[in-house]
């Protein structure tokens, strides 16, 4: 299991970023997590990721940013508490050099194009609300494969 939140991941991203939108750390997070699936062979952190029609969530890091465009890393200082290891933090310095240089829309976009978020929304309309998880299993299979 994993010793760190989704705040920590959250944290330690814009600590490196600076201010991002909420949507574009939502889906760095994810990124983080499924390339840790594949380079570590473990996650990140254990909360889950729910496959929203505007992409992956993690709810209890939208319920820290709920309402705010744009977040900081003020807006996790005080729900982060642990230290990344240095693996973890070469894990998502590798991914913000991927994808930090990325709109939050182009983000989404490819995060639509993916079997891991196709799959966990397969029963649900293009735009209908839905928070179905995105497995971990799928993660590692998919991003292993490409």
């Amino acid at each position: 299991m994993a010793s760190l939140t989704v705040a920590d991941v959250a944290q330690y991203i814009l600590d490196k970023k600076g201010v991002i939108s909420a949507m574009k750390l939502q889906k760095l997070v994810y990124y983080s997590q499924a390339w840790a699936l594949v380079w570590d062979d473990e996650p990140l952190f254990d909360e889950a990721i729910e496959a929203w029609a505007n992409g992956p969530v993690v709810r209890d890091l939208y319920t820290i940013h709920k309402g705010m465009y744009q977040v900081s890393s003020a807006t996790f200082a005080q729900f982060a508490q642990n230290q990344l290891s240095e693996n973890q933090k070469e894990t998502i310095d590798t991914v913000l050099e991927a994808y930090a240089g990325k709109s939050a829309l182009w983000l989404s976009d490819q995060t639509h194009s993916e079997r891991p978020w196709i799959i966990a929304r397969s029963d649900l309309a293009d735009n209908e609300r839905g928070d179905q998880v995105i497995s971990l299993e799928s993660l590692a299979e998919y991003y292993s494969s490409i």
